[in-house]
């Protein structure tokens, strides 16, 4: 059985939902100029417009060295024959390419994540059909918050996927993972200088997760108050602290926060970017920085 190390997915990735509403064509040409740059991994979400499992295998096919991540699909999206089915396809196509990360998403009335997440892998891991062993492992990861859940994450996949969260968080993670799993964290970033501008911007990024259920309870683990959560509006301090904003430096000099706290990876998104329009100017830059040496 592969580890996740064997994909080599590097300290630093790209994190985007851009690609939700672009074309193809464009979004052929963003990842091949990433591959060439040098990143090593992207992450794609499942929201409500690419299919995770489509889309990775079209990121997949676009690029030679590129590792995709599915961060996360959602488990009410597909039932676990059809991911798995999927995931052995894209294992077996493109070896130690393709990372899938499963979560509960926006769940379903009445659901609970870690029973509904535990029922999916035990049939996710007794489903049979006839597709033939893939010439590298399937490997999965699990988004994974709260201490149960990164348990579950530790004991029945190959790592946790975290979104949204401070170093301090990260460092909680790692202690409960142990050593060996692998953490990956998301952070968004947003280059803009001016704190009133950047403070907008980040309120409106963060405005859904301040106003769902189960990222405001994740928040107030993190020791935030009703008062930074603020109604979804976020105090200045939470703003801050989950979208990193400024100059290339400081950014750059934050995001290592959560490789000393004990990430294996980092998932950058950045934020501010007009639907329909590419965040590459930004990645390039990143790339400089981050990817140097």
């Amino acid at each position: 059985m592969g580890t996740i190390e064997d994909m080599r997915l590097g300290r630093y990735g790209i994190w985007t939902f851009d690609f939700e509403d672009q074309p193809a064509a464009l979004i052929r040409d963003s990842v091949q100029e990433l591959e060439e740059l040098g990143w090593p991994a992207i992450w794609i979400p499942e929201s409500d417009g690419r299919e995770a499992l489509t889309h990775a295998g079209f990121l997949l096919s676009a690029t030679e060295r590129l590792a995709v991540v599915n961060g996360i699909a959602q488990i009410w999206s597909r039932g676990p024959q059809w991911t798995r089915g999927a995931a052995l396809l894209l294992a077996d196509a493109y070896a130690d390419r393709h990372l899938l990360g499963l979560g509960f998403g926006a769940g379903k009335p009445g659901a609970k994540p870690l029973r509904a997440m535990n029922d999916y892998l035990d049939a996710l891991d007794t489903v049979t059909n006839g597709n033939p062993r893939p010439r590298a492992p399937m490997r999965r990861l699990l988004a994974a918050y709260g201490p149960k859940m990164l348990e579950l994450a530790r004991d029945r996949s190959a790592g946790a996927h975290t979104y949204h969260v401070t170093p301090e968080h990260t460092a909680q993670a790692r202690e409960i993972l142990g050593d060996s799993p692998f953490l990956g964290v998301e952070q968004a970033v947003l280059f803009e200088t001016d704190a009133a501008k950047a403070r907008e911007v980040a309120r409106a990024h963060l405005h859904l997760y301040l106003t769902s259920e189960y990222n405001v309870a994740k928040f107030r683990r993190l020791g935030y108050t009703e008062a930074d959560i603020d109604g979804g509006r976020g105090s200045d301090r939470l703003v801050d602290d989950l979208v990193f904003w400024g100059d290339l430096e400081t950014i750059t000099a934050k995001l290592g926060g959560h490789l000393d706290a004990g990430a294996d990876h980092v998932g950058v998104q950045v934020v501010g970017v007009e639907p329909g329009t590419s965040a590459m100017p930004h990645w390039r830059r990143l790339a400089e920085v981050l990817l140097a040496g």
